[in-house]
């Protein structure tokens, strides 16, 4: 499993940033080869959370390599079967709408359909705050999809926001880890 090729596609939950970059961190001390991905939102939006060119800069350092952002970017992934898995941390109920609906306008979307194209896993983090709204029906959609598989997550603040739910990062090198060896979901799913 070292030295596979792991894409990694971050989008704009940018409350969640500072908890998933150092995944990526883990996954290299792992042995893995690590591709950055952005959406163009994420790799161009200032916010309250940090500046773009902060979290493109500690991206790069961490990687060695320059962010994919763009979709003719993103589209060699396919053609090229240039990874062996792709994360998707954090995956907004947005790019969940996009991929249960076939929907590839983003450099992320493109980098998600162009791996699938070769039967390879796509792992997702979810991070919406309407997980068990309006986006519970793609998630469902993608759960029956076949090489799409999702880090444990749970209801991050029931009580203030009952229908928002997050992936617990720092299980992303388990799952991916067990999805590379098994070829299944890993379980508990929800937590």
């Amino acid at each position: 499993m070292s030295k596979a090729n792991v894409g990694f596609a971050m989008c704009g939950s940018f409350c969640t940033f500072k908890k998933v970059i150092p995944q990526i961190e883990e996954l290299i001390s792992l042995g893995f080869n690590v591709v950055p991905i952005m959406s163009g939102v994420s790799y161009s939006t200032d916010t309250r959370f940090g500046k773009a060119e902060d979290f493109i800069k500690q991206i790069e350092d961490i990687t060695g390599k320059k962010i994919i952002h763009t979709i003719s970017g993103a589209e060699p992934i396919g053609p090229k079967k240039l990874l062996d898995a792709l994360i998707i941390a954090p995956c907004t109920g947005n790019t969940l709408g996009k991929m249960a609906n076939g929907i590839t306008d983003t450099s992320v979307t493109l980098a998600a359909k162009a791996h699938l194209r070769n039967a390879r896993p796509v792992i997702i983090a979810v991070s919406t705050n309407d997980a068990l709204g309006a986006a519970a029906k793609n998630i469902g959609l993608l759960m029956n999809s076949k090489n799409v598989y999702f880090v444990p997550m749970s209801q991050d603040d029931p009580e203030n926001k009952p229908n928002s739910i997050v992936a617990d990062f720092t299980k992303i090198p388990e799952t991916l880890k067990f999805v590379l060896a098994e070829g299944k979901q890993n379980e508990p799913l929800f937590i």
